[in-house]
């Protein structure tokens, strides 16, 4: 399916929005770490993905696209790393109410692994103005939401690349919530508190639900973003501790 989008800026006002652009990608530079390339748990190639649609090819999931182990994994090394607090100006400053802990890496080598891993094939047929899908932005965030914390609604800029690159879609993938399959690891360690809240909530016109996500570990959900971005928050935690993998998808 072919989509069509022009670069235009979405949803707020165009200083605002530059605004809280300017200060996000200041403060994803501010807390970048290196790369630890060699840490990073392998990722499978995984077979016959499937897509479940929930707004046309501007929003779906992709049940398993990490493995429990592969999910773990990251969350290990993430942990190790240490996250940094990332809060906001506040919506009286432009800004949506953001209280959740990152990390930011580099890591071109960890963006071709997802992205061969078989988010090339589910790409394979979507153009946005005659440009195709050509990889993930290599800046990795980890996002880890504790009891209390939420992203209240906001928008997903695009991002220009460079060199003709710009990024369209938004991939997140939770790396804890609904366990499709309880593994030997989780009926050992009785400290592992099941996730409650969290839900990715889209809305559409008049704030009517689009869609809402509970977050199931492995599962990867795309968005489209920028000029076509669908206004989502990601709601409050109530128990346990959410984790997720954020990038982009880059188009050229």
């Amino acid at each position: 399916m072919e989509t069509d989008l022009t670069m235009a800026e979405s949803g707020k006002p165009a200083r605002s929005k530059r605004k809280m652009g300017d200060r996000k990608r200041r403060d994803e530079n501010a807390s970048k770490k290196p790369s630890l390339k060699s840490n990073w748990p392998p990722i499978k190639p995984k077979k016959n993905l499937q897509l479940t649609c929930l707004k046309d090819n501007d929003l779906f999931t992709v049940q398993d696209f990490l493995t429990p182990a592969e999910s773990k994994a990251f969350v290990k090394i993430a942990e190790a790393m240490g996250f940094a607090h990332q809060g906001s100006l506040g919506p009286t400053k432009g800004e949506a109410y953001r209280d959740n802990d990152r990390i930011a890496v580099d890591d071109p080598v960890l963006a071709n692994a997802m992205w061969e891993a078989g988010l090339n094939k589910l790409f394979s047929d979507i153009k946005i103005r005659g440009k195709v899908a050509m990889g993930l932005n290599p800046n990795i965030r980890f996002y880890r939401y504790k009891v209390g914390q939420r992203f209240g609604r906001h928008f997903d800029e695009s991002i220009n690349l460079g060199e003709g690159k710009r990024t369209h879609y938004t991939l997140l993938i939770y790396l804890s919530g609904i366990s499709s399959a309880k593994s030997k690891t989780d009926a050992k360690d009785t400290s592992l508190e099941p996730l409650v809240g969290g839900e990715t909530v889209f809305y559409g016109s008049r704030n009517g639900v689009v869609a809402e996500v509970a977050p199931t570990e492995g599962m990867a959900l795309l968005h489209i973003h920028g000029d076509k971005c669908m206004l989502h928050e990601a709601r409050n935690v109530a128990k346990g501790v959410k984790y997720v993998l954020r990038s982009d998808v880059v188009f050229a």
